[in-house]
């Protein structure tokens, strides 16, 4: 059966690929291949900790020339065997994101905005954040299109990819499912979706150079990040990061110019609507 888009419901999503037998789902291994790497030049912005760690290491594994930013001193990429690493980059401060351009000193074949933030409180209309949610959107949102302008005036995405991991969060469509009667969560939800019309807008603008821009929902993975959602982590499938790293890079791969523009859910490689 040909499908378009993914599945809102998490946990049906879930069961349906179990009962389908989908091994894309549910062994990402079982068509992963990262030989396409091997001496591929990834830049990873938000790499310390989570995903964005997962995806470097195994962008080490398979010979990728990996360069990797986080915004203080990081023991875990510091012994991870990077080609660079370059630290003080907060994708809200445009002096060390000036910094992050200078420091490259060739274009980059993919560049993986992962730098995220999510508010660890609950939301709702009697607890709104303001302060909070504004550095959501802050991050989420201005941060990869801050990457994306400095990277680009600096000559650094010359024939590469834009990969932004977002989040289904940012779909309007979705909410009426995975939020249903209860909304809340403000500050995360608007941060995606502005981050998913950023992208948009960029992949637009970056057609006549030919770069492509790409949004990925990694799917649900177990992290700090999510660890307030570790009480439905099983019932809706969440994975380590190393699996949702697979993920990313099984989708990264076919990346191209016919792709620019959509958001995939790296889960079931369907698209997710907006």
């Amino acid at each position: 059966m040909s499908r378009q888009y993914s599945l809102a419901d998490q946990v049906a999503r879930f069961e349906r690929a179990k009962t389908e037998g989908n091994q894309r789902f549910l062994d990402i291994d079982s068509v992963y291949d990262g030989s396409f790497l091997k001496g591929k030049r990834v830049l990873v912005v938000g790499a310390s900790r989570g995903l964005g760690l997962s995806i470097a290491k195994e962008l080490v594994a398979q010979g990728a020339k990996t360069i990797v930013t986080c915004r203080g001193p990081s023991p875990d990429l510091e012994s991870l065997g990077a080609e660079q690493i370059i630290s003080g980059v907060d994708v809200q401060d445009n002096a060390s994101i000036a910094k992050l351009a200078a420091e490259l000193d060739a274009p980059v074949d993919v560049l993986i905005q992962n730098a995220g933030y999510f508010t660890e409180a609950a939301e709702t209309l009697t607890t709104i954040d303001d302060k909070e949610d504004l550095k959501q959107i802050d991050v989420c949102a201005l941060g990869p299109l801050r990457v994306v302008s400095a990277l680009f005036k600096a000559g650094r995405l010359s024939n590469g990819k834009v990969v932004i991991i977002t989040s289904q969060a940012g779909s309007a469509e979705w909410r009426t499912t995975q939020n249903k009667d209860e909304g809340g969560n403000y500050g995360h939800h608007m941060s995606r979706a502005a981050c998913n019309i950023a992208a948009v807008l960029m992949s637009e603008e970056l057609k006549k150079d030919g770069i492509p821009v790409v949004l990925l929902h990694p799917g649900f993975n177990r992290t700090d990040m999510t660890s307030k959602y570790s009480h439905i982590w099983d019932v809706e499938g969440a994975v380590d990061s190393s699996v949702g790293a697979k993920r990313v890079l099984h989708e990264i791969k076919v990346v191209s110019m016919e792709k620019t523009g959509t958001f995939v859910n790296c889960e079931d490689g369907l698209l997710i609507p907006w």
